[in-house]
Protein backbone atom coordinates (compact mmCIF):
# COMPACT_ATOMS: atom_id res chain seq x y z
CA UNK A 1 0.00 0.00 0.00
CA UNK A 2 1.42 3.21 -0.73
CA UNK A 3 2.11 5.96 1.75
CA UNK A 4 0.76 8.64 -0.11
CA UNK A 5 -2.66 9.63 1.29
CA UNK A 6 -3.49 11.12 -1.74
CA UNK A 7 -2.63 8.12 -3.65
CA UNK A 8 -4.42 6.05 -1.30
CA UNK A 9 -7.56 7.84 -1.44
CA UNK A 10 -7.59 7.85 -5.53
CA UNK A 11 -6.99 4.31 -5.41
CA UNK A 12 -9.80 3.88 -3.15
CA UNK A 13 -12.11 5.31 -5.64
CA UNK A 14 -10.35 3.51 -8.90
CA UNK A 15 -12.45 1.35 -10.71
CA UNK A 16 -11.78 -2.25 -10.12
CA UNK A 17 -10.65 -4.23 -12.93
CA UNK A 18 -11.77 -7.56 -14.57
CA UNK A 19 -9.40 -9.27 -11.51
CA UNK A 20 -10.55 -7.56 -9.06
CA UNK A 21 -14.19 -6.77 -9.79
CA UNK A 22 -16.44 -8.90 -7.22
CA UNK A 23 -18.96 -11.21 -9.04
CA UNK A 24 -22.59 -10.64 -8.43
CA UNK A 25 -23.73 -13.29 -6.25
CA UNK A 26 -26.05 -15.24 -8.37
CA UNK A 27 -30.00 -15.62 -7.86
CA UNK A 28 -31.71 -18.14 -5.73
CA UNK A 29 -33.03 -21.15 -8.20
CA UNK A 30 -36.77 -20.71 -8.62
CA UNK A 31 -38.44 -23.88 -7.47
CA UNK A 32 -42.01 -25.18 -5.84
CA UNK A 33 -41.04 -24.74 -2.65
CA UNK A 34 -39.70 -20.82 -3.33
CA UNK A 35 -43.35 -20.73 -4.96
CA UNK A 36 -45.47 -21.78 -2.49
CA UNK A 37 -43.55 -19.79 0.17
CA UNK A 38 -44.04 -16.95 -1.66
CA UNK A 39 -47.38 -17.46 -2.30
CA UNK A 40 -48.34 -18.07 1.83
CA UNK A 41 -46.42 -14.98 2.17
CA UNK A 42 -48.94 -13.22 -0.41
CA UNK A 43 -51.90 -14.77 1.67
CA UNK A 44 -50.53 -13.89 5.00
CA UNK A 45 -49.49 -10.11 4.49
CA UNK A 46 -52.10 -9.24 1.64
CA UNK A 47 -55.10 -11.64 1.59
CA UNK A 48 -56.47 -14.49 -0.84
CA UNK A 49 -58.12 -11.85 -2.73
CA UNK A 50 -54.35 -10.51 -4.09
CA UNK A 51 -52.83 -13.83 -4.77
CA UNK A 52 -51.91 -14.17 -8.59
CA UNK A 53 -49.17 -15.91 -10.39
CA UNK A 54 -47.67 -12.12 -11.16
CA UNK A 55 -47.63 -11.11 -7.64
CA UNK A 56 -45.63 -14.21 -6.72
CA UNK A 57 -43.46 -13.56 -9.43
CA UNK A 58 -42.92 -10.06 -8.07
CA UNK A 59 -42.22 -11.24 -4.09
CA UNK A 60 -39.54 -13.61 -5.54
CA UNK A 61 -38.04 -10.82 -8.07
CA UNK A 62 -38.17 -12.54 -11.67
CA UNK A 63 -41.48 -12.80 -14.11
CA UNK A 64 -44.24 -14.89 -14.49
CA UNK A 65 -42.85 -16.56 -17.47
CA UNK A 66 -40.42 -18.19 -14.95
CA UNK A 67 -42.91 -19.76 -12.19
CA UNK A 68 -44.18 -21.67 -15.20
CA UNK A 69 -41.58 -24.01 -15.69
CA UNK A 70 -42.63 -25.54 -12.77
CA UNK A 71 -46.33 -24.72 -12.25
CA UNK A 72 -48.95 -24.99 -14.26
CA UNK A 73 -52.07 -22.25 -13.21
CA UNK A 74 -53.10 -20.48 -10.53
CA UNK A 75 -55.47 -24.04 -9.09
CA UNK A 76 -52.03 -25.35 -9.31
CA UNK A 77 -50.51 -22.78 -6.74
CA UNK A 78 -54.26 -23.45 -4.46
CA UNK A 79 -53.40 -27.31 -4.38
CA UNK A 80 -49.47 -26.68 -3.27
CA UNK A 81 -50.91 -23.57 -0.73
CA UNK A 82 -53.62 -26.74 1.03
CA UNK A 83 -50.74 -28.84 0.90
CA UNK A 84 -48.65 -26.60 2.52
CA UNK A 85 -51.24 -26.04 5.38
CA UNK A 86 -52.17 -29.72 5.45
CA UNK A 87 -48.65 -30.43 6.23
CA UNK A 88 -48.47 -29.49 9.61
CA UNK A 89 -52.12 -31.23 10.85
CA UNK A 90 -51.14 -34.29 12.87
CA UNK A 91 -53.12 -37.21 12.48
CA UNK A 92 -53.88 -39.82 15.36
CA UNK A 93 -54.17 -43.39 15.45
CA UNK A 94 -58.08 -44.11 14.21
CA UNK A 95 -60.09 -45.31 17.74
CA UNK A 96 -63.38 -46.47 17.20
CA UNK A 97 -64.24 -45.39 20.54
CA UNK A 98 -63.26 -41.75 20.23
CA UNK A 99 -63.93 -41.20 16.89
CA UNK A 100 -66.05 -37.98 17.05
CA UNK A 101 -63.57 -36.34 19.17
CA UNK A 102 -60.84 -37.09 16.73
CA UNK A 103 -62.87 -35.87 13.83
CA UNK A 104 -63.02 -32.56 15.65
CA UNK A 105 -59.72 -32.31 16.45
CA UNK A 106 -58.15 -32.44 13.02
CA UNK A 107 -61.15 -30.07 11.67
CA UNK A 108 -59.80 -28.18 14.28
CA UNK A 109 -56.39 -28.02 13.45
CA UNK A 110 -57.63 -26.90 9.75
CA UNK A 111 -59.90 -24.37 10.67
CA UNK A 112 -56.83 -22.86 12.85
CA UNK A 113 -54.91 -23.30 9.84
CA UNK A 114 -57.28 -21.30 7.53
CA UNK A 115 -57.55 -18.44 9.74
CA UNK A 116 -53.67 -17.91 9.79
CA UNK A 117 -54.20 -16.95 6.44
CA UNK A 118 -57.14 -14.52 5.57
CA UNK A 119 -59.32 -16.19 3.14
CA UNK A 120 -57.08 -19.29 1.96
CA UNK A 121 -59.89 -21.55 2.50
CA UNK A 122 -61.25 -20.69 -1.01
CA UNK A 123 -58.42 -22.51 -2.34
CA UNK A 124 -59.51 -25.29 -0.83
CA UNK A 125 -63.00 -25.06 -2.16
CA UNK A 126 -64.11 -26.63 -5.59
CA UNK A 127 -60.53 -28.40 -6.30
CA UNK A 128 -60.07 -32.34 -6.88
CA UNK A 129 -56.81 -32.65 -4.69
CA UNK A 130 -53.68 -33.97 -5.96
CA UNK A 131 -51.21 -33.16 -3.19
CA UNK A 132 -50.13 -36.01 -1.04
CA UNK A 133 -50.13 -33.87 1.93
CA UNK A 134 -54.00 -33.32 1.56
CA UNK A 135 -54.48 -36.82 -0.02
CA UNK A 136 -52.80 -38.37 3.87
CA UNK A 137 -55.28 -36.31 5.81
CA UNK A 138 -58.04 -37.11 3.61
CA UNK A 139 -57.02 -40.59 3.98
CA UNK A 140 -56.80 -39.93 7.75
CA UNK A 141 -60.24 -38.42 8.14
CA UNK A 142 -61.77 -41.59 5.80
CA UNK A 143 -59.57 -44.15 8.55
CA UNK A 144 -60.99 -42.40 11.65
CA UNK A 145 -64.94 -42.20 10.06
CA UNK A 146 -64.63 -46.04 8.74
CA UNK A 147 -63.28 -47.03 12.11
CA UNK A 148 -66.01 -45.53 13.68
CA UNK A 149 -68.30 -47.91 11.54
CA UNK A 150 -69.36 -45.59 9.13
CA UNK A 151 -70.17 -47.63 5.57
CA UNK A 152 -68.06 -46.54 3.34
CA UNK A 153 -70.15 -44.47 0.89
CA UNK A 154 -71.42 -42.30 3.84
CA UNK A 155 -67.88 -41.73 4.91
CA UNK A 156 -67.00 -40.27 2.20
CA UNK A 157 -69.94 -37.96 1.64
CA UNK A 158 -69.47 -37.16 5.83
CA UNK A 159 -65.78 -36.12 4.84
CA UNK A 160 -66.97 -34.14 1.93
CA UNK A 161 -69.96 -32.34 3.87
CA UNK A 162 -67.43 -31.97 7.10
CA UNK A 163 -64.89 -30.55 5.13
CA UNK A 164 -66.50 -28.08 3.42
CA UNK A 165 -68.08 -26.72 6.32
CA UNK A 166 -64.88 -26.36 8.02
CA UNK A 167 -63.81 -23.96 4.68
CA UNK A 168 -66.79 -21.88 4.42
CA UNK A 169 -66.42 -21.29 8.17
CA UNK A 170 -62.82 -19.97 8.10
CA UNK A 171 -63.57 -18.25 4.92
CA UNK A 172 -66.60 -16.41 6.78
CA UNK A 173 -64.23 -15.81 9.61
CA UNK A 174 -61.83 -14.31 7.28
CA UNK A 175 -63.77 -12.04 5.75
CA UNK A 176 -65.57 -10.49 8.59
CA UNK A 177 -62.37 -9.59 10.58
CA UNK A 178 -61.23 -8.48 7.27
CA UNK A 179 -64.51 -6.00 6.84
CA UNK A 180 -64.11 -4.91 10.54
CA UNK A 181 -60.19 -3.76 9.20
CA UNK A 182 -62.07 -0.83 7.27
CA UNK A 183 -62.63 2.20 8.82
CA UNK A 184 -65.39 2.75 6.05
CA UNK A 185 -67.75 -0.51 7.06
CA UNK A 186 -69.99 1.01 9.55
CA UNK A 187 -72.91 -1.38 8.97
CA UNK A 188 -70.69 -3.99 10.29
CA UNK A 189 -73.16 -4.53 13.60
CA UNK A 190 -71.53 -5.40 16.79
CA UNK A 191 -73.63 -7.93 19.03
CA UNK A 192 -74.99 -5.58 21.14
CA UNK A 193 -76.06 -3.53 17.93
CA UNK A 194 -77.64 -6.40 16.19
CA UNK A 195 -79.62 -7.13 19.24
CA UNK A 196 -80.95 -4.23 19.88
CA UNK A 197 -82.10 -4.43 16.06
CA UNK A 198 -83.69 -7.42 16.13
CA UNK A 199 -85.41 -6.12 19.26
CA UNK A 200 -86.88 -3.30 17.35
CA UNK A 201 -88.34 -5.02 14.88
CA UNK A 202 -92.24 -5.50 14.39
CA UNK A 203 -93.33 -7.35 17.35
CA UNK A 204 -96.61 -8.64 14.53
CA UNK A 205 -94.35 -9.71 11.99
CA UNK A 206 -91.32 -10.90 13.61
CA UNK A 207 -92.57 -12.20 17.18
CA UNK A 208 -90.10 -15.73 17.27
CA UNK A 209 -86.82 -12.93 16.13
CA UNK A 210 -88.29 -10.63 18.94
CA UNK A 211 -88.38 -13.03 21.61
CA UNK A 212 -85.29 -15.05 20.83
CA UNK A 213 -83.19 -12.32 20.05
CA UNK A 214 -80.48 -13.47 22.38
CA UNK A 215 -80.13 -17.13 21.68
CA UNK A 216 -79.72 -15.79 18.09
CA UNK A 217 -76.76 -14.05 18.19
CA UNK A 218 -75.36 -15.99 21.16
CA UNK A 219 -72.23 -18.08 21.26
CA UNK A 220 -68.72 -17.40 19.86
CA UNK A 221 -67.75 -18.44 16.49
CA UNK A 222 -66.01 -21.24 17.32
CA UNK A 223 -68.45 -22.32 19.63
CA UNK A 224 -70.56 -22.56 16.83
CA UNK A 225 -67.94 -24.42 15.21
CA UNK A 226 -68.22 -27.00 17.33
CA UNK A 227 -71.56 -27.33 17.65
CA UNK A 228 -72.27 -27.98 14.20
CA UNK A 229 -69.72 -30.75 13.36
CA UNK A 230 -70.98 -32.14 16.37
CA UNK A 231 -74.84 -31.74 14.86
CA UNK A 232 -73.34 -33.69 11.87
CA UNK A 233 -71.26 -35.92 12.84
CA UNK A 234 -73.99 -37.21 15.43
CA UNK A 235 -76.40 -38.04 12.96
CA UNK A 236 -73.45 -40.69 11.41
CA UNK A 237 -75.07 -44.30 12.37
CA UNK A 238 -72.12 -46.82 12.52
CA UNK A 239 -73.28 -49.97 11.75
CA UNK A 240 -74.30 -52.49 14.07
CA UNK A 241 -72.17 -54.82 15.76
CA UNK A 242 -68.85 -52.35 14.58
CA UNK A 243 -66.27 -51.76 17.09
CA UNK A 244 -67.74 -48.03 17.13
CA UNK A 245 -71.08 -49.38 18.57
CA UNK A 246 -72.08 -50.79 21.77
CA UNK A 247 -74.30 -54.14 22.12
CA UNK A 248 -75.22 -53.78 18.27
CA UNK A 249 -77.13 -50.31 18.78
CA UNK A 250 -75.22 -46.54 18.28
CA UNK A 251 -72.98 -44.95 20.83
CA UNK A 252 -73.91 -41.97 21.84
CA UNK A 253 -70.97 -39.58 22.58
CA UNK A 254 -71.81 -36.27 22.94
CA UNK A 255 -69.06 -33.45 22.19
Amino acid sequence: MTADPRQRRSARHAQPTAESAVTAPRKKPITVARITDAALEVVATEGYDALTIRRVAAVLGTGPSSLYAHIVNKDDIDDLLIGRLYAEVVLPESDPTAWREQLLGVYTQIRDLYLRYPGVSRAALAMVPTNLETLRVGEGILSILLAGGIEPRTAGWARDALSLYVSAYALEQSLVRQRRRHPDQEWVLSDEELLDRFTALPAEEFPQTRRHAAELISGTGHERFEFTLGLLMNNLRPTAGCPGTRGGHRERQKL
